[in-house]
């Protein structure tokens, strides 16, 4: 979960009917400026954050870029131009209640975005395909375009077999499986790109790439949106301390354990500190129970989503954040946003120790072995009790995120990234399809 929300589309009249795509681009500019179509399904666009920032950034580069993603639940209108980028929608499936109806809705949004490809590439044909997994099935749709001259970019979201084995801990025929599916993703990719380095290595070693075909791009803040506000001591509820927690609350986030932390922290004499859990998932309502079982309510609150100001406003005035995501094999590989987020507001943060969130925090962040609970409350209580400490891991976590991690350096990244592909592609006119933009532009030139 980002710190702060990203911008809801304008208001403005459906661009088609339903379930259709426009018969021409809606983006002004060049018609030879390369053209990069982004791929999407775990969430709309524009409120993928990681996806938008990307197609932000192409766009800033110089590149003309189109989305295809499922439709927001409260808006399903199947095409809008969003600050100079076309976004393609189709309504979304409804909710997974089983493994029949998630292959269901599987297979619906594959279909979906295959068929909008398809009616993108008649109208406006795109030179790069872009896709962000899960799922690691769109190689197969990317396969014929490939044939054509299109280049396949593979961005890595999330480990699918990781994934698997965190949540049923058995490398069955569905684990291999999803193995086999992330190979395919990896083979057919021109380039990889990366969240981190455990993600590099993995398209490395078992995906088989040259290393100079993977890039590292961060899903780090953009430092314009994280911007020191007043402290509001109200929010600590008439306590020394306010500690905060910002992200999803679903089965993997750890967020049980943060609450089991906290009832030892209380047993163990620390009774001057509010917490606060900011953010909604699957498992809040479940873990609002958990807290009034576990006698938790006079000393922490949930606050759902909140509003930007608000949120500023609790980063602003905690003295500590809460990273309590258990180790496991997806977990220990896996980039925490919320992490660098606390970094980018100078907060101090206890983490359990993984692998990736050390390589994320360094110094900025305290780190308690063994998924233990009983050592992360005491972490809590330690740090809160030396000011200086937290005043120190605090500056250390706002200059990494300056020098390295924010948004900024990784934007660089990519950018470069797809220089490098498609001046390589624009040398033997051979490698160009009739119908892409890059060859109408060598036929001008021509």
């Amino acid at each position: 979960m980002s710190v702060f929300k990203l911008p809801s589309p304008p208001d403005a009249p459906p661009d088609a009917a339903p379930d259709a795509a426009p018969d021409a681009p809606d983006v002004d500019g060049p018609a030879g400026r390369a053209h990069v179509l982004i791929l999407v399904e775990n969430l709309p666009v524009p409120f993928d954050r990681r996806t938008w920032m990307e197609a932000l950034a192409l766009r800033d580069g110089g590149y003309r870029v189109s989305v295809i993603s499922p439709a927001p639940l409260e808006d399903c209108t199947p095409h809008r131009v969003i600050e100079g980028i076309n976004v393609y929608r189709y309504r979304p499936p409804r909710l997974t209640r089983g493994k029949l109806s998630f292959v269901r809705e599987f297979a619906y949004c594959w279909w979906q975005t295959r068929r909008l490809v398809r009616r993108i590439w008649r109208t406006d044909p795109f030179d790069v395909i872009h896709t962000c997994n899960p799922p690691d099935t769109f190689w197969a749709i990317a396969r014929p375009y490939r044939k054509r001259g299109v280049k396949f970019v593979f961005d890595h979201h999330d480990v699918c077999p990781e994934l698997y084995l965190s949540k049923f801990g058995r490398r069955d025929l569905f684990y291999r499986g999803l193995c086999w599916l992330e190979r395919r993703q990896f083979a057919h990719a021109d380039a990889v790109i990366a969240t981190n380095e455990s993600y590099r290595d993995l398209a490395v070693v078992r995906g088989g790439k040259r290393p100079d075909d993977v890039v590292i791009v961060r899903s780090g803040p953009m430092l314009s949106r994280f911007t020191p506000a007043p402290p509001n001591p109200s929010l600590r509820r008439r306590r020394r301390h306010l500690v905060v927690y910002l992200g999803v609350m679903g089965p993997q986030d750890g967020v049980d354990y943060a609450l089991r932390a906290v009832r030892r922290a209380l047993d163990e004499g620390l009774d001057d500190a509010t917490f606060a859990f900011i953010g909604g998932g699957d498992c809040h309502d479940a873990l609002r129970g958990m807290a009034r079982e576990l006698d938790l309510l006079d000393h922490v609150t949930f606050t759902g989503r909140i509003p930007d100001d608000l949120l500023r406003s609790y980063l602003c005035t905690a003295d500590l954040a809460l990273a309590p995501d258990p180790r496991n094999p997806l977990n220990d590989i896996s980039s925490m946003n919320k992490i660098v987020e606390y970094m980018a507001m100078g907060l101090p943060v206890v983490s359990f120790d993984l692998r990736e969130s050390r390589r994320t925090a360094g110094q900025a962040a305290v780190y308690v072995p063994d998924n233990d609970e009983t050592l992360y409350a005491r972490a809590i209580a330690e740090l809160l009790a030396d000011p200086l400490r937290r005043q120190v891991m605090g500056r250390i976590g706002r200059e990494r995120v300056e020098m390295r991690l924010a948004w900024e350096h990784s934007r660089r990244a990519l950018v470069e990234l797809y220089d490098h592909l498609l001046c390589q592609e624009r040398e033997p006119a051979v490698l160009a399809w009739p119908g892409t933009a890059l060859a109408a532009e060598r036929r001008r030139a021509a």
